[in-house]
Formats: structure tokens, C-alpha cells, sequence
């Protein structure tokens, strides 16, 4: 007999458990930001949010994007032929180690980071990859629940024992204590996902490597990454910026308050994004219009409901966390949070006609919003950094955003209309 857990008497199970996980994940990272920012020097925590975005965009020079296409090429190929695809993905992945891994170390060469944090910098970003192309290939293969545990692993579990260590002895309270146990549960993770790709048939990997398969991605592949590389160019030059304006304390604040923002748009993702976008993209690559519009609608009530829920409560629930830290510079800058949680939310609204266009592979019009959203960010931050340096860059954030969904809006409803247009004739 087997037992389906996919849902009990109507109660959607896995999406329930699937978000207590990633619930379990934010309160981990949330532990951990406020115990750093309780036992830590102003200093370390500056250091660790540098440390923990120059890592975050690293992983898409690594990654190249390669995942847009090999996703879109997984929900379209049977599943006996998956293994095969996983496999040229990797061989592909590890070409790009070879050329990528050296030139991050220019990170260090100019200085942006001390060398003393090179050796945990390479190791935590080769498994930070690993595991985050495992997490996303286990959602393409709807397995959502176990990409959930893997991601608890890589970001929620060690998180959990740093916070307890720093809490039980002050010999534990150090940035590498914090790496290592950072690596620990990075690395299970990784063994965890590729353990759960054993379940796939391997009899297609008598085929030869596909190399014209992998040039067809790459080519895809290149202007997706110039996109991502912009946007995320933006949640990583900000703190950069954030020190050379306004100084280390108020980058120390910044990284909280930004760790806070950013947990927002991670629950989303769990709870919201993992289920619906494959059903979108499923949707349009069978012709359906009645599906493709009963999902995309679906986003839109949850993504709003869910961002503005969990951004009116981060902003009621940072005063008594603040009242616990007794750290007069994070009470100072808490403004900082509320404008940050505004750039969040217009993010996440953005995010709805992203993926109704990812789905339709243009994806010209999304490389075009994100390099939009870089320049604009860019020159507001130039501008307002002479009206109010220490608010520049969240008010960049917000502004930038709004372009880049505006434009989304725009391409998503112009290619809409065309799809439905060349269905009509």
C-alpha cells in the first residue's frame, strides 16, 4: 500500500510542511543575526553581512544561470531522461569552477575583503552552489518537501547551533565558529541532495555527453545571467556603499535589517513561488491558456497577501528584539528596516509578471528590466546620497524596483496579448 502525504483530507501537507521548514530556516537566520548583533563588535557584523552578499552574488558567476534553462528543459523531457541532463549540467558546472573560482579571488586582491577569509570564502561558496542548484533541481522535479529539508539543512540547522554556542560560552563567539559550522551544514545538505538523485533512472547515462545541449544552454544561459548579475549587483554593491557613506556601524545595522528584509522574499519563495511557478510554466508549454491564468492569479493573491503580511509583522516585532539587544546604534537607524521592508515588498510584487514571463522563455524582456533597475539604482543612490547619506541606498532600493517591475508589467502584458493573439488565428 502507499501512503500519499501530499495532502489529507484536502490539507495541502507538503506545502504546510514545506513552510514550517523554511519557517524553521528564518527563525535560524534570525537567531543568528540577533546573536551576532548581540555578543559581536559593530565590526563583525559588518564583516559577516560583506562576507554573506559577496558570497550570495559569487554563486551566480558560478552558476552562470544555467539553471533557467536546464529547469525549463527538465519540466519538458521525460523523466527517464533526466539523469542524463543532470549529468551534463554538472560536467558543465565544473568547466566553470575552473575558470570563475580563480577571478573571485580578485575579492580579496583589491582589498574588498582581508585575505585571512579567503580559504573559508572558496570552500563556503563551492558548497553555498552546490547546494543551492540542488535545491532548485529537487523543485523542478517537484519534490518540494525534500528540497525543503535540504535547505534546512544548508541554512537553518547550523545557524541554530552557532546561536546556541555563542549563548552556552563565550570561547565560541568568533566569525569562524560561525564558517565553519556555516560548512558543516552546507556540506550535508550537498550529500543529502545528491543521495535523493539516486532514485533516478541512470540508463540514459550510457549516452554520450551532450555538448550541443550545453552550447544551447550556455546561449541561453548568457543573457539570463547578465540580468541576474545586475540585479543582484544591487543587493551587493549596497553594502559596499552603505560603508563607504555612512561608516561601519551604520552598515552593521544595515546588514539586521536587510538579513530581516531578505527573510521576506525567502518565505515567499518557500511557501508561495516553489509551487506555483513550475504549474505556470507547465501551463504555458501545453498551450493552456485557462491554467496558465488560473495560476498567474493564484501568484498574484498569495504573493501580495503573504509580502504585506509578513512585512507589517516584521515591523511591529523589531521593537521588543531592539529593547532585547540594547544596542543603541540598531534603535538609531531602525528606519532603515521600514524602508528596506518597502523595497522588499515592490520587489516581490515585481516578481508576478517575472515569472509569467520566464514561463514564456522571452526572456530579453527580463535581461532588459534588471539592467534597468541597475542603472536606475545607480544614479539614485548618486543623487541622494548628498540629500541623506545614511538612507540612499534603501531609498535606491525602492525606487529601482519600482522601474523594474513597471517594465515586467509592461512585457508581461504586451507578450500575454500576443500569446492569446496567435491562439485566436
Amino acid at each position: 500500500m502507499i501512503i500519499r502525504f501530499n495532502s489529507v483530507s484536502g490539507f495541502p501537507v507538503v506545502r504546510f510542511v514545506n513552510i514550517c521548514l523554511r519557517g524553521s530556516t528564518l527563525v535560524a537566520k534570525f537567531s543568528l543575526l540577533f546573536v551576532l548583533a548581540y555578543f559581536l563588535e559593530p565590526l563583525d557584523v559588518a564583516l559577516y553581512g560583506l562576507v554573506v552578499a559577496t558570497i550570495a552574488y559569487s554563486l551566480y558567476a558560478l552558476g552562470f544561470d544555467f539553471y533557467a534553462y536546464s529547469t525549463r528543459e527538465l519540466l519538458g523531457n521525460p523523466r527517464n531522461q533526466w539523469a542524463k541532463l543532470l549529468r551534463d549540467q554538472a560536467v558543465f558546472f565544473g568547466l566553470v569552477y575552473c575558470c570563475i573560482l580563480p577571478l573571485l579571488l580578485l575579492v580579496f586582491a583589491f582589498g574588498l575583503l582581508p585575505w585571512f577569509l579567503a580559504p573559508w570564502f572558496v570552500l563556503l561558496v563551492v558548497l553555498e552552489h552546490l547546494g543551492q542548484e540542488l535545491n532548485r533541481m529537487l523543485v523542478a522535479m517537484s519534490r518540494q518537501l525534500l528540497a525543503g529539508v535540504v535547505l534546512f539543512l544548508r541554512s537553518g540547522v547550523w545557524a541554530f547551533g552557532v546561536a546556541l554556542m555563542f549563548w552556552y560560552s563565550e570561547n565560541f563567539r568568533s566569525l569562524e565558529v560561525v564558517f565553519l559550522s556555516w560548512a558543516i551544514g552546507a556540506f550535508l545538505a550537498c550529500m543529502l541532495g545528491i543521495c535523493s538523485l539516486r532514485s533516478l533512472s541512470r540508463k540514459c547515462l550510457k549516452e554520450k555527453i551532450n555538448w550541443r545541449w550545453i552550447g544551447c544552454g550556455v546561449k541561453v544561459a548568457i543573457p539570463l545571467l547578465l540580468a541576474t548579475l545586475a540585479i543582484r549587483a544591487v543587493f551587493t554593491i549596497d553594502r559596499y556603499w552603505i560603508e563607504s557613506i555612512a561608516g561601519v556601524e551604520v552598515l552593521a545595522a544595515y546588514v539586521l535589517y536587510a538579513g530581516i528584509a531578505n527573510a521576506v522574499m525567502a518565505f515567499l519563495d518557500a511557501g508561495v513561488f516553489v509551487f506555483l511557478y513550475p504549474r505556470i510554466v507547465s501551463a504555458y508549454k501545453k498551450n493552456n491558456l485557462a491554467e496558465f491564468k488560473h495560476s498567474m492569479s493564484a501568484l498574484l493573491k498569495q504573493t501580495v497577501t503573504v509580502t504585506l503580511l509578513l512585512c507589517l509583522s516584521a515591523a511591529m516585532l523589531i521593537h521588543p528584539v531592539l529593547g532585547w539587544l540594547q544596542n543603541e546604534i540598531y534603535y538609531q537607524y531602525i528606519n532603515l528596516l521600514y524602508a528596506l521592508l518597502a523595497a522588499i515588498f515592490v520587489f516581490s510584487i515585481g516578481m508576478i509578471p517575472h515569472y509569467g514571463i520566464y514561463a514564456m522563455s522571452k526572456d530579453k524582456y527580463i535581461v532588459a528590466s534588471h539592467l534597468l533597475a541597475l542603472f536606475t539604482f545607480l544614479v539614485a543612490v548618486a543623487g541622494l546620497r548628498v540629500v541623506t547619506p545614511v538612507y540612499a541606498v534603501p531609498l535606491a532600493l525602492c525606487i529601482s524596483f519600482v522601474f523594474m517591475g513597471g517594465g515586467k508589467l509592461l512585457a508581461y502584458l504586451y507578450l500575454k496579448k500576443k500569446w492569446r493573439g496567435s491562439r485566436a488565428g
